[in-house]
Parts: C-alpha cells; structure tokens; sequence
C-alpha cells in the first residue's frame, strides 16, 4: 500500500457518509483496492505484516478521509483480527482471512445495556450442548453491531462443576443464524460508523470458537483498540486544524484576516503542538507493540491524552470559525462530533487513569461505602439566585 494514499474517493464522500449514516460501497470497495484491510496481519494469515510506521500513516490518512469508515473497517480488520489471532489458534485462520478481503466484517462485543467498563455487570452468558455452545444475553452500543458477520464475544462461562478454568470467554459467533437479532442506535458523532446492539437467544457457537480466557488477559488485547482509537483522534483533530488555518487565512474582520489576531495565533500553534506530541507517542506506542512488547500502559496514555486533546482541538475550531463552526454539515461541527466518541469509546479515559495509577504502585481503586454528600451539604436542594430551591 501507498503510505501516502489520501483516500481522496472516501474524503469526498464523507460528508454524505456522515449525513447518511451509511458507508458507501463505493468506500469498502477503495478499501479493498488500496489493500488497507491487509495491512496489519502476517503474510501467513493474509495480511501483508506491514512494519507500524506504515500501518499509523496509513491509519490516520484513512481517519482524515472519513472517521466512521475508519472506525469501523479499523475495528474488523485490526482490533478483531489481532483478538482472534492472538487467542485464537491455526483453527481461526478462516475467521480471519475474509476480514482482510473485505468480504467479512467483524464486531468486537463486550459491552452490554447495563455495562460499560465494568465486567462485574456483564450478564451474556455461554453454555455447553451436545453439539457445541449456545450463547444467551445483549450486547449494545458496539461498532459494527448491525451489519457485522462475525462477533468476537466476551462472555460468561456457564460451567460444570467439575470445572476450574477461567470463568470468562470469548466466542467467535457467526451472526448470520437464527438466535440473533441486531438493531442500530442513533450516535452524536462517527455517524456512518454502524453502531447498535446484538441480541443472543440461544445462538449455536462451535465448540472450537469459545476461547475459555482470565478476563485481565483480555487488556493486552483490547489495547490495539486503544491505539486504533488515538490515532482516530489525532486525524480528527489535524483535520479540524488544517480547517482552522484555512478559515484563518481567509476570514477578515476588523480589516484584517483572522491569522494576524494574536489569540487566533496562540490557539493554532497551541493545537500544532499538541497534535505533534500525540502523533510523536502513537508511533512510538505502535512501534514498540509491532515488534511484539506489551506498551500497554504506554497506550493507555495515549488513548487518555490523544482524545481528550482532540476535543480540545476541535472546540478551538469551532471558536475560530464563530457561528459556521456549528452549522450542521459544515466539516468543524463533524469533527466535533466525533471527537467526542473517541474518548469514550474502547475504554472511557477516566477508567484508563484508574488503571495507569494502579500501575503506579497506588494498587487498585477500591470502593469503601463512605458519606461524602452530607459533610458537603451537597443533599440539600441548591438554592438559586432569587432564594428559591431549584428542586
């Protein structure tokens, strides 16, 4: 592949993916031809084992062509291959190679209409048969859900007695069966990205597709969707920089064009600044998790500071370009939009901290059932300007 392709065919059809709420044929079909979906694998799986310089170039040119495509031919081809391949054995080889052609979407289920980051709450539960497993529960809010061919599933074991292994799994289950509904679920922002919910009600899963599996080995994982998610957030936010500049550069006011104001000028070079050192730790986080180390918390950093750093960007965008920034369907007011699902989505970057300060030595975040609203006197209904509770 090109590591300088633009995708310009995508670019030019993002404004109406996003206001769709569909990704065109035509993108899946650029995507096959530019050989972005082979791009992460071995050749021994398909892929092409590009080395990670190439994979974030190519990343992040396909997330400022269009962040929804993105996202979701990023979440089948990277995140759900590498699950796949790295708890997955020789068995899962066909899984994986249909996701590389395009043939094959993939979705990776985890959280549920209750649940978010917390497993405690998870309820999707995997039962031996006869002939295999069946799989019961819902899974929501999850990229790919609706029209996706395969789902890579955390669940719960429903076992024997007899057995000590792993209470948790995960499960490759082929959504195009009976036991499986899907719906969609209308989101803020990566609005061409199909986004919704599965619905399992005994739902046949092969006995070589459940993958029995401690859950605190599934983080190691789900850090390729962490670093799938930064990467998306420094595209977004270069985006919405490059419209800034231009806006910039053409817009006058008060004789004179909004570059040469000396606020105008702090906030550019302020998001210059700090899409470059996010850019700068997302390759050195994928370098180091190409050539096969952990950087998991170094990831987590990422995630936590290239997201909220692209929130930040674009807000600054929209301020540049006064009122046309939140006119619908101008590029900024997309921009903002989905950078705001790229720091909840994978992992909320407030739990990300959680994690990180353990690593720190703090040890983990525990819970004691503790009064803090009373002494604050925070139970009491507030009281507004004129005297009168606002409750």
């Amino acid at each position: 592949m090109n590591t300088h392709h633009t995708f310009p065919g995508i670019a030019a059809r993002a404004a109406r993916t996003d206001a769709t709420g569909s990704i065109p044929p035509e993108n899946w079909q650029d995507l096959k031809d530019s050989g972005y979906l082979r791009l992460f694998p071995p050749p021994h799986l398909g892929g092409t084992g590009a080395d990670a310089a190439t994979q974030v170039q190519a990343m992040e040119a396909l997330a400022r062509a269009c962040s929804g495509t993105y996202w979701s031919a990023t979440v089948s081809a990277l995140l759900c291959a590498k699950l796949i391949s790295t708890y997955g054995d020789e068995r899962h080889h066909r899984l994986i190679r249909p996701l590389l052609t395009g043939d094959r979407l993939a979705a990776f289920a985890i959280g549920e209409p209750a649940a978010g980051s917390d497993p405690a709450t998870y309820r999707t539960t995997v039962r031996p048969t006869g002939n295999g497993y069946t799989v019961n529960g819902e899974k929501s809010r999850i990229t790919n859900a609706p029209n996706a061919d395969l789902a890579v599933t955390l669940a719960r074991r429903d076992k024997p007695a007899d057995d000590t292994g792993p209470d948790w799994c995960l499960a490759f289950v082929d959504l195009n069966q009976p036991g499986v509904r899907r719906y969609d679920i209308p989101h803020m922002g990566l609005r061409g990205m199909p986004w919704g919910g599965i619905v399992y009600t005994d739902a046949h899963i092969d006995e070589s597709d459940v993958i029995p599996l401690p859950f605190t080995e599934l983080a190691e994982g789900m850090t390729w969707g962490w670093l799938l998610v930064s990467i998306a957030a420094v595209a977004t936010a270069e985006s919405a920089l490059t419209a800034s500049v231009r806006h910039a550069r053409r817009r006058i006011s008060f004789g004179r064009p909004l570059a040469h104001m000396e606020g105008v000028q702090a906030q550019l070079a302020d998001s210059r600044t700090h899409i470059d050192a996010a850019r700068l730790l997302a390759h050195r986080g994928a370098a180091e998790r190409v050539a096969g180390a952990s950087a998991r918390d170094l990831i987590g950093m990422l995630k936590i500071y290239a997201t909220e750093m692209s929130v930040q960007v674009t807000a600054r965008a929209v301020q540049i370009h006064g009122a046309t920034g939140v006119t619908q369907g101008h590029e900024v007011e997309r921009h903002y939009r989905d950078a705001q699902m790229n720091v909840i989505g994978a992992f909320a970057t407030n739990r990300l901290r959680e994690q990180i300060a353990e690593h720190l030595g703090l040890g983990p975040a525990v819970y004691r059932p503790f009064d803090w609203l009373t002494p604050t006197g925070l139970t009491h209904d507030p009281v507004s300007l004129d005297g009168l509770t606002t409750g």
